[in-house]
C-alpha cells in the first residue's frame, strides 16, 4: 500500500485552519493557518500549498449541530470544498467535524498550557483533529 498526502483544512470565515497527513501513518500535522475575509482565503496562498505537498485529496471539516443537523456554516464549508475542487481538480472529500475544536484546544493546552490556545493553532490543530478522524474512518483511503 502507496501512501498518500493529503490536506485537511478547517473552515472558518475569518481563518481557516491547515494540516498535511499521510494515509501510511494516519497522522497528520498543522501547517499555518490562512487568513480569510468573509469565508475566502488568499487562493494565491492555497495554490502554494498544493503545489508544495501536492495532495493526492483534500478533507474538509463540516461544521454539524451536535444532533448532527446542519447549519449555515455547513453550506459555507461545502462551498469552499466544491471551490478547491473547481479550482485544483483534486477530490474533496467532507469529514463531521463536530468536537474538533475542543479536543484541538485540549491537545494545544496540555503541549502548551494557555499560550498555546491562539485563534490560528486551534484552527491548524483542528485540521489535524478532522484529518486523524478521518483517516481513522477511512484506514484504507
Amino acid at each position: 500500500m502507496s501512501s498518500k498526502t493529503v490536506l485537511g483544512f478547517d473552515f472558518g470565515t475569518t481563518s481557516i485552519g491547515v494540516a498535511v497527513g499521510q494515509t501510511i501513518t494516519a497522522s497528520a500535522n498543522s501547517l499555518k493557518a490562512l487568513k480569510a475575509t468573509d469565508g475566502a482565503p488568499d487562493w494565491f496562498l492555497v495554490e502554494k500549498l498544493i503545489k508544495e505537498w501536492q495532495p493526492d485529496y483534500i478533507v474538509v471539516g463540516l461544521p454539524l449541530n451536535m444532533d448532527g443537523t446542519e447549519q449555515p456554516m455547513t453550506q459555507k464549508a461545502r462551498r469552499f470544498g466544491n471551490r478547491l475542487n473547481g479550482r485544483f481538480n483534486i477530490n474533496v472529500f467532507f469529514q463531521d467535524e463536530r468536537l474538533s475544536s475542543v479536543e484541538a484546544k485540549s491537545r494545544l493546552f496540555q503541549d502548551k498550557g494557555f499560550k498555546g490556545l491562539s485563534k490560528r493553532d486551534v484552527d491548524s490543530t483542528s485540521a489535524v483533529v478532522i484529518l486523524e478522524s478521518w483517516f481513522e474512518e477511512n484506514p484504507s483511503s
